[in-house]
Parts: C-alpha cells; sequence; structure tokens
C-alpha cells in the first residue's frame, strides 16, 4: 500500500488538522517506534498496540508507555509534547521466539516508580505478567496452552482489582484469572454456572483454587474485543458474528445486544459517563448505542475500510447546563463526566428523564468520539443533543456537528420507528446523512412506508459500500468475505454448550438489534484524515495530545490546540529526520 502512487502518495498524508477548538499538529519529535526507526515490514503479524501507564512519581514525567511491533516489545519513558523521544534508551525490550506478543495492559492502581505490572497477550494463547522496570517475568498463565490454543485477542485488569484479569481469544472465549492463582497441569474441567441467549459462563472444577475462574463462551467466531463500563459494572463485548454484547460482569447477566449492519464487528468504547457505547467493524460504520435504551442512536459513515479502532475524548466531551436546578448533584455529574469511574445509575436515570420531559430545559451535551482504521484515516466525531435526544426540537440543538440535511418532523406526527420497551416510539430521527437515499424520510411521517422503498435506500448504501470496495482491488487487509450469509454460516464446534439461535442477517435488518439506514441518523465526521500510510491500529486521548500507531511501527503524537508550543528549542532543533507518518 505504501508504494502505490509514489510521490502523490506522500503528499497526501496530513501532519495537521483543524477542529473547532483549534489547530492539532503532528510532533515529528515525539514519534515513537523501534530504535532505528526503519518502518516494520508488517506482513502477517499482530496489530501494533500501545498502553499507557503513569507511574505517579515526583519527577512530574511518570507517563510509560508499551508498545509491540512484531516479535518484539518496548517499554519507554513517554515525554508526549514536552520533549523529544530518546529511542536509544529503551527501558526494557524483549524478542520472544515462536509467538509474537498481539495485546497488553498496566495495572494503573499497583503501579509505583519502583515496579510496574504488566500483562501480555500472545499469538499463542499465553499470557505474560511482567515488570519491565524490575525486568522481571513474574508469571506464565496458560503456558502448556491447555486452557485455550488461541490467540489472545485482547487482555484487560479488572477495574479496581490488583489481581483480578480478564483475556479474551480468537475461540470466542474469555477467562478471567487471578495473579495469585496456577493454572494446573491438566486441562481444566468446567461445569456450567449461567446460561443465557449465545452466550454460556462455567467455572472452573477443581478440588484447589486454580485458573481460570471462570470461563465465558460468548457468541460465535473470534471475541475481537472487550471494554468495562466506566464502573467497572458492565462488559461490552463485540464479537466475529458482528454482535454487540453488554454483560452486568459481576451478577453475569446480559444486558442488551447490538448487530453491525454487515461483517464482524472489531472495536468497541465507552463514553466517559457510561451512557453510550461506540463500535466499529467490517461494515466500515461506527455505530452508537443507548445503554440506557439498548438501541441503536446513530451511526456515522466516514471510513473507507474496516474500523480498528474507536475511542472517547474525554477531554472535548463536554456538558454545559443552562438550569442548574436540571441534575440532581449536579456538580458531581459534571465531575463524573470528566473523571472516570464511580456509580453512575442513578444520576444516568435522574438526569436522562429530567431531560427528557416536555418541562426541562436543554443542556447542551457534546460527546467527541475518534475512530481509525485500514484505510489509514483519523476520523473525529461529535455526538450533539440533536441526535442524543430528538424527542426536542431541533432548533435548540447544537449546530457546531457537522449534520447534514437534519429535519424536525411536523407536530403530531406519527412516527414509523421501533419502540423501544419502556419509552413511547418517539418521532422520525433526525437525517444526518450525505449518502444517496430514498424517499423514506420525507413519507416517513405518514407511518406506511412501501416496503420497495426502505429496500431500495439499503441495497443503495450496501452497493456503494461494496463498489468501493472492488475499486480498490481487494486490499491485502480484507482478508475475511464480506456476505452477510459468510459470516453467520461460520460455526464452531467449541461453542456446542451456547444454545444455537442462529440469526439471519437478513432477518435482523430493521429490527431493534440492526435498524435500516434510513431509521437512524447518519454522522458525518468533523474531520477524516490520511494520516498514516499503513493501516491504523491505535488511538488514544491524553490530555494534552492524541496518541496514533500504524501498523509499520511508528507511534505518533498529535499536540492539541495551544498545547505545541510547550516544547524547548534546544529538542526542536535535534528532531530526528526520520520518517513522519
Amino acid at each position: 500500500m505504501a508504494t502505490e502512487g509514489g510521490g502523490k502518495e506522500m503528499n497526501e498524508i496530513k501532519t495537521q488538522f483543524t477542529t473547532r477548538e483549534g489547530l492539532y499538529k503532528l510532533l515529528p519529535h515525539s514519534e515513537y517506534s523501534r530504535p532505528n526507526r526503519v518502518p516494520f515490514n508488517s506482513q502477517g503479524s499482530n496489530p501494533v498496540r500501545v498502553s499507557f501507564v503513569n507511574l505517579n512519581d515526583q519527577s512530574g514525567n511518570g507517563d510509560r508507555l508499551c508498545f509491540n511491533v512484531g516479535r518484539e516489545l518496548y517499554f519507554y519513558i513517554y515525554k508526549g509534547v514536552r520533549k523529544a523521544a530518546d529511542l536509544s534508551k529503551p527501558i526494557d525490550k524483549r524478542i520472544y521466539k515462536g509467538t509474537q506478543p498481539t495485546c497488553h495492559d498496566f495495572n494503573h492502581l499497583t503501579a509505583t516508580a519502583e515496579s510496574v505490572s504488566l500483562l501480555v497477550g500472545f499469538s499463542a494463547g499465553q499470557v505474560q505478567l511482567i515488570d519491565p522496570i524490575k525486568k522481571e517475568t513474574s508469571k506464565l498463565f496458560n503456558e502448556e496452552r491447555l486452557i485455550d490454543k488461541s490467540r489472545v485477542t485482547c487482555v484487560k485488569w479488572v477495574p479496581g482489582s490488583e489481581s483480578l484479569f480478564l483475556v479474551a481469544h480468537a475461540s470466542g472465549n474469555m477467562y478471567l484469572y487471578n495473579v495469585e492463582h496456577t493454572c494446573g497441569t491438566t486441562a481444566p474441567h468446567y461445569q456450567l454456572l449461567k446460561q443465557g441467549e449465545s452466550f454460556a459462563v462455567h467455572t472452573c472444577k477443581s478440588k484447589s483454587t486454580r485458573n481460570p475462574l471462570l470461563k465465558w463462551t460468548v457468541g460465535e467466531g473470534a471475541l475481537n474485543e472487550f471494554a468495562f463500563s466506566p464502573d467497572g459494572k458492565f462488559l461490552a463485548c463485540v464479537s466475529q458474528d458482528g454482535f454487540l454484547r453488554v454483560f452486568s460482569f459481576d451478577a453475569v447477566e446480559l444486558h442488551g445486544t447490538m448487530k453491525s449492519y454487515f461483517g464482524g464487528l472489531l472495536c468497541v468504547c465507552w463514553s466517559p459517563d457510561g451512557k453510550y457505547i461506540v463500535t466499529g467493524g467490517e461494515d466500515d460504520l461506527v455505530t452508537v448505542w443507548s445503554f440506557v435504551d439498548c438501541r441503536v442512536i446513530a451511526r456515522g459513515h466516514g471510513h473507507k475500510s474496516w474500523v480498528s479502532v474507536v475511542a472517547f475524548d474525554p477531554y472535548t466531551t463536554s456538558v454545559e447546563e443552562s438550569d442548574p436546578m436540571e441534575f440532581s448533584g449536579s456538580d458531581e455529574d459534571f465531575q463524573d463526566l470528566l473523571h472516570f469511574g464511580r456509580d453512575r445509575a442513578n444520576s444516568t436515570q435522574s438526569r436522562l428523564s429530567k431531560r427528557n420531559s416536555a418541562e426541562s430545559r436543554p443542556v447542551s451535551v457534546t460527546y467527541r468520539f475518534g475512530s481509525v482504521g485500514q484505510d489509514t484515516q483519523l476520523c473525529l466525531w461529535d455526538l450533539t443533543e440533536d441526535i442524543l435526544f430528538p424527542h426536542q426540537p431541533l432548533s435548540r440543538a447544537r449546530t457546531h456537528t457537522n449534520v447534514m440535511n437534519a429535519t424536525s418532523p411536523p407536530a403530531g406526527s406519527t412516527g414509523n420507528s421501533v419502540t423501544t420497551p419502556g419509552n413511547s416510539a418517539p418521532p422520525p430521527l433526525p437525517r444526518s446523512n450525505s449518502l444517496p437515499h430514498s424517499t423514506v424520510s420525507n413519507a416517513g411521517s405518514k407511518g406506511s412506508v412501501a416496503d420497495g422503498a426502505i429496500a431500495s435506500g439499503v441495497s443503495k448504501f450496501a452497493t456503494l459500500s461494496l463498489h468501493d470496495r472492488k475499486d480498490r482491488h481487494h486490499e491485502k487487509d480484507h482478508k475475511r468475505n464480506h456476505s452477510m450469509g459468510h459470516i453467520s454460516s461460520k460455526s464452531s464446534d467449541k461453542l456446542n454448550l451456547v444454545t444455537k439461535t442462529k440469526t439471519d442477517p437478513a432477518k435482523t435488518l430493521g429490527t431493534p438489534l440492526c435498524p435500516r439506514m434510513e431509521d437512524v441518523p447518519l454522522l458525518e465526521p468533523l474531520i477524516c484524515k490520511k494520516i498514516a500510510h499503513e493501516r491504523l491500529t491505535v488511538l488514544i486521548f491524553l490530555e494534552d495530545c492524541i496518541v496514533t500507531a500504524c501498523q509499520e511501527g511508528f507511534i505518533c503524537t498529535w499536540g492539541r490546540p495551544g498545547k505545541v508550543g510547550l516544547l524547548s528549542s534546544p529538542n526542536q532543533a535535534s528532531s530526528p529526520g526520520g520518517t513522519v507518518v
């Protein structure tokens, strides 16, 4: 991909972009990579991932980053926008034989200047616990691959725990481990703890406590990623079968589900207040799902290929109150939005009910999130109140979102949208897309819409997306077949314990699980910029910068508006002349 178009391709790569906050700028001196700065030949290797931790040391420079490139794992001091990266001195570097690191996660709870616990998952299924400061390898889990032989797709510490961690595999299974326990020398025996629609949870049967404590079997095909809610009580999982499943983690109960437009879902994240979940995947879309209403509230179309990472920006997400009495505990709620991790269930309910009642005056809400994809593009999106609260007249809505043709239905019109449990049917939702679609949005207020018109709207979008792919000559990254039937027909003999309720994509389309394209607003990105030569695999929002990384192994820092001038000039003068991605 990097060679296509030669010099023209080079010119297309953006090193800055502007949003309403101001100018974001790539900082070449803050680029991290392997010490030799040579682009990594990423053929057949696992995605480059980046993990951050702050060691809370007194120097004020406690940020550390870890990233994997091919068989290698690096641990550096992260100097951010302040100083140039010194790649000659990694704190720790490891090269693995016979297996590759695929993902990693720091325990933020136990991290100190002297010691940090880093979990690393591998392509052959093992999980290693290392301390890159003490340079110790304390434990190896699933060493003999008796628990699971498939690739580790995601590993995370359980929020608030010093010893529990969760590991997802390409087999579709997830395992809960305790660092204090061993894995045993024989394959574990399980007994059923709980079973539900397309999932089962087993406990490990043994005389003494051993790992894994629990085994989750979720959906069909690989479990691509999971994410804990900010309060740690819920778990969102996305799978190759195209489903988002949200569980109550402690109660082991299914809270809600959503189906992709087509293909597998690859990534998932929570809004800072835990009210919304965003997913991305092989349908090239980002999908916004309401945790409270358990429904899709918007889709975003900007990527030309699979979406590999989605993330909220907690530093640009804002709540502006027009009436201080509108919230219960408004100051606390505002703090919750900016700082993660308190119990928000009660305030969520009261806030939404007050927000949706006719008497209350509106709250200006903007959630910022971003996405990166295999099309080498970074997209930023704003989720504003005209999308979040379509019941309100749109004249009150914030207008700085890049939303097209947003129209408000006439008063008293009857919407043809699906009624969600506990809610009366909302009026037809605002349009905000620039894709071709049928006359449904005009006819929608009558409540009786010709099925043919709906079908034509969907087929237009589907063909548009698939023709795009043909024009790109099926890039090498698109290894899987794109037809819905192919994906839904994948079966796995490992999942025989799960109740087999085969979902036919044609039947889910048009239901609350997977609304049609014209039934939900379609967001346009605020910005959509090509920022790399190879597919993008990392997007992390930090206070003074945005961090991205591509499959060539370059970790890039984008200074936020007003944060770039903090650099001292000597460092700038000595900035390396390496590849700017």
